[in-house]
């Protein structure tokens, strides 16, 4: 008989070990044991209606009520549906709405983001929005509280919420850890027993594929709130010696005008190296995977107590700095994909009293990566002027 691990899905019998005679599910064992044959324990987490409302602090454009509606609509006829949105656009305040109509009607609704620095932020904004609510964030370092009016957690908490959410709205499917992890999909299907909403600025393959063939109901957002167009880099090609000359050129102006950049590495060590060389003429900090104290450097970066943010992939999604400029060194390495290199780029001009700004990608040659996140914000930028 096939074994099958009956929350993460897993069938190959590598990932499965035989204790007493019982087999369990190594692949997802971190969310603790689970024997094959055994259901994930299913917590009663409370259902009730909130008769809640948000509140904004500014009002939704014409663009953003049209892709509500559409939202509304395909919900409410069963449909899941994907929600592709540019980045500073305003993906989170166009579910809130479904949130509201879903919680009033005494559902459960769950929001799921990969990055913790993420969940905190959305649960800040929710909370803000909807202040008769209570809202949770479930992420590492926050896991004491796990029910709440409106659950905002990681990816890999959805294990705690085995068939509980009747809207699960997902954040960025496209990253990592979530993108191409079987384990992790599995786990947020079960979590689902009603419509997914999925959110991104950069949709997959697979995704653009189910949408053009009529599986997933589409809703395009492009236009960002204060009707300015997509930041376009300048790409800057030229041996190292000339990268670096313009790297610091760029810098040197930027804090002459006193704006501020994020400056992406494509790797740990070289995020760490150029810090070393840098602080030497400006203000600033490092921030990558292994640094433990992530929110005090953002929170100082906020509080321009750093002119230059170094930074890798980590910090490519989810961050809002009003007024930052942004460089990508070494563009064209192989970390940096074309759905990163526009999720990097689009830090750039998302503040409605700073709707424009610089973008600078530096490289020795113009990779098809490249090439092709110029091409999809020139087509975004074309799409919302029609």
């Amino acid at each position: 008989m096939e074994k099958r691990c009956l929350r993460c899905g897993n069938t190959e019998e590598r990932y499965f070990y035989q204790d007493g005679g019982t087999w369990y599910c190594r692949r997802c064992v971190n969310f603790g044991r689970l024997d094959v044959g055994e259901y994930p324990s299913q917590k009663a987490y409370t259902h009730r209606r909130c008769h809640c409302d948000y509140h904004l602090t500014y009002p939704l454009t014409q663009q953003q009520l049209r892709c509500q509606k559409e939202i509304l609509y395909h919900l409410f006829n069963h449909r899941d549906v994907l929600v592709y949105a540019a980045c500073g656009a305003g993906k989170t305040e166009l579910v809130m709405e479904c949130i509201k109509q879903y919680l009033n009607n005494g559902r459960k609704v769950g929001f799921a983001i990969s990055r913790r620095q993420v969940v905190l932020e959305i649960r800040e904004r929710m909370q803000e929005a909807f202040p008769m609510l209570c809202v949770i964030a479930v992420c590492e370092g926050s896991t004491d509280v796990t029910d709440g009016d409106l659950i905002i957690c990681t990816m890999h908490q959805l294990y705690r919420y085995y068939h509980t959410f009747d809207l699960l709205i997902m954040d960025e499917v496209d990253a990592f850890p979530y993108r191409g992890n079987d384990m992790l999909r599995h786990i947020a299907e079960d979590a689902c027993i009603g419509q997914k909403v999925y959110l991104t600025a950069t949709p997959d393959a697979d995704m653009r594929e189910q949408a053009a063939k009529g599986k997933l109901p589409i809703v395009k957002l492009f236009q960002r709130p204060h009707g300015y167009p997509l930041i376009v880099p300048e790409v800057v090609c030229g041996f190292s010696w000339y990268q670096h000359l313009r790297l610091y050129r760029f810098l040197k102006q930027n804090v002459r005008d006193q704006k501020q950049v994020l400056l992406f590495m494509p790797t740990i060590a070289a995020a760490r190296c150029y810090q070393r060389w840098l602080s030497v003429f400006f203000p600033c900090a490092c921030i990558t995977s292994q640094t433990a104290d992530k929110d005090t450097v953002i929170d100082a970066f906020h509080q321009h107590r750093y002119d230059v943010l170094l930074c890798t992939t980590v910090l490519e999604r989810g961050i809002t700095i009003r007024g930052v400029n942004v460089v990508v060194f070494h563009a064209d390495h192989k970390v940096f994909q074309e759905a990163s290199l526009i999720q990097m780029i689009g830090r750039v001009g998302r503040s409605i009293e700073i709707p424009s700004g610089d973008g600078l990608f530096l490289c020795k040659r113009k990779t098809e990566d490249i090439r092709n996140c110029i091409a999809a914000i020139q087509k975004m930028n074309a799409e919302e002027t029609v």
